[in-house]
């Protein structure tokens, strides 16, 4: 009986000592991001249209730092939103805010949406939709669009198509604000006021 008790034991402490499963691990891997106020930003890295790294431990905590997702580049609402930004940087400057675009686009894709647009921030090319999943966005498959830039016929692919949410970090580093309902064209003005309420609330 003694031995039996032993043998029982030994045998629960290996079921205990069983690492969890592939299947387990995939499971927790794939529950999605779901970043609240309040919450902490993730630390990502990524490439900028100058093909250069970027990463966000740079920027965080220096300024408030709007990071917002657009589905592709030289498209209508994407464009109207990029614009949007542009045209009130000098206001947004004057807050401390720091305006970073992302998408699935390519860095070759980012230079020519930036020289036909002027555009005077950065964007980030998301290919694998890595920073939209560490910010919990959902993204779907890439795709290609054609379009005309100085009278030559241009084909511009993307690695993922992602959602348009916008989010604000503070300069504690934290989640100010989460847009899952982005209008496009008025995306800065909202951003504007944000700031101005944030500001407003010290």
């Amino acid at each position: 009986m003694k031995s039996l008790g032993v043998s029982l034991f030994l045998l629960f402490a290996l079921v205990l000592s069983v690492p969890a499963s592939a299947d387990d691990k995939k499971s927790d891997e794939a529950k999605p991001v779901d970043l609240k106020v309040g919450d902490k930003a993730p630390v990502f890295k990524s490439v900028g249209d100058d093909g250069k790294p970027w990463n966000s431990a740079d920027h965080v905590g220096k300024k408030i730092v709007v990071v917002y997702f657009y589905p592709a580049d030289m498209t209508g609402g994407c464009t109207k939103q990029a614009c949007g930004f542009r045209d009130d940087m000098t206001k947004l400057k004057d807050e401390g805010v720091e305006i970073v675009g992302v998408s699935g686009d390519s860095v070759e894709n980012h230079v020519i949406f930036k020289k036909e647009y002027d555009l005077n921030f950065t964007l980030l090319a998301d290919e694998k939709g890595s920073v939209a999943k560490a910010f919990g966005v959902p993204t779907g498959p890439g795709g290609s669009i054609q379009r005309t830039v100085d009278g030559k016929d241009v084909t511009m692919t993307r690695g993922v198509t992602t959602k348009r949410w916008t989010f604000v970090i503070d300069q504690h580093g934290k989640i100010a604000s989460k847009n899952t309902e982005v209008k496009a064209a008025e995306d800065s003005k909202a951003i504007i006021k944000l700031v101005g309420d944030l500001k407003a609330k010290k």
